[in-house]
């Protein structure tokens, strides 16, 4: 397994790699890097697979554009594309975890002559909706429930990156804890913020390192987002409404190739984005599985390293 920056049409990229055979792509969500698929990349190469999990666009090794403009579903499917360019294939399959999932879903979409296999973990695909943009849904909902702000709400703000830039460690450590499937019940993250909170003062200062999270793991988070900062990975949250502008001409269109989703039972992403879990096939008509990881959180091919990837491996040896 080796790190390297790779130049590609569109950025320079960190990539993770190790193996030979056909192309695996791994992609990470927030807050995260290509080291979270690091399970993964040693067992597709022994597998006999090429596997690869790059920093995505904002993140870590890779380049970090300034505007927001430049964080939309188009640019992060380009990035993908480009890479598997870059290595010189012509076809690979893509799986994604929590943000990386919606792009390993729109890689399919835009790109069925390169994707030829998708699978997605912890957020399902959300289709394009044709009654308008994202967030003022969101916000419309919370409101009519009472359950305060969505913390995507939240993260539209110009600023909203800054709360995890006082005190990097705290923030992630935070963040992994909300959402890990040993934290206990009263203390999972709803994604819903009271009036006058914010995603991390909603979860208890005493909060610690998930039980599979070593220091040392945890300390690479904490120096890349340290020099890295969170601008980039919010920017990915404040394009969703320019990502719904984008996207009108894939309004309805299905996902034909065969398909993956695993998500842990107790992920709080499936109070916000599991609703549309029972409704996947109806947009992807090929899809071979679709996994509930019992007493798992958010953090899957982390949390349950050995379970992902024999699902994984398993879906691939069915294409083969």
């Amino acid at each position: 397994m080796q790190t390297r920056l790779i130049q590609t049409d569109t950025l320079t990229q960190s990539i993770l790699e190790a193996g030979t055979g056909p192309l695996v792509l791994f992609i990470h969500g927030f807050p995260e890097l290509g080291i979270s698929w690091r399970a993964q990349v040693s067992a597709f190469a022994e597998a006999g697979y090429h596997a690869v999990a790059p920093d995505m666009r904002g993140y870590g090794g890779t380049d970090k554009p300034d505007d927001v403009a430049d964080y939309s579903i188009l640019h992060l499917v380009g990035d993908m594309v480009a890479l598997v360019r870059a290595l010189g294939e012509t076809q690979c399959i893509v799986v994604g975890h929590d943000w990386g999932a919606p792009v390993a879903w729109h890689c399919a979409l835009l790109r069925p002559d390169m994707f030829r296999a998708v699978a997605g973990l912890s957020v399902p695909f959300q289709p394009r909706r044709p009654g308008g943009p994202p967030t003022p849904a969101m916000a419309a909902i919370a409101k009519r429930a009472g359950l305060g702000e969505l913390y995507i709400s939240q993260f539209q703000a110009a600023d909203a990156h800054t709360i995890f830039e006082v005190d990097v460690a705290a923030g992630l450590r935070k963040g992994f804890y909300a959402y890990d499937g040993a934290t206990p019940d009263a203390r999972l993250s709803t994604g819903f913020i009271p009036a006058g909170q914010d995603f991390l003062s909603t979860v208890a200062d005493d909060a610690t390192l998930p039980p599979w999270m070593s220091a040392e793991h945890f300390q690479e988070y904490v120096d890349a987002f340290t020099k890295g900062g969170f601008k980039g990975p919010i920017d990915w949250y404040r394009s969703l409404d320019r990502n719904w502008a984008l996207t009108a001409f894939l309004q309805d269109q299905l996902i034909l190739q065969p398909a993956l989703f695993l998500v842990g039972e107790r992920d709080p992403v499936r109070h916000y984005a599991g609703q549309h879990e029972a409704g996947l096939k109806d947009w992807a008509p090929d899809l071979r599985g679709s996994h509930v990881l019992s007493g798992a959180g958010h953090w899957l091919q982390q949390e349950r390293p050995s379970e992902v990837n024999a699902l994984l491996l398993a879906f691939l040896a069915d294409l083969d």
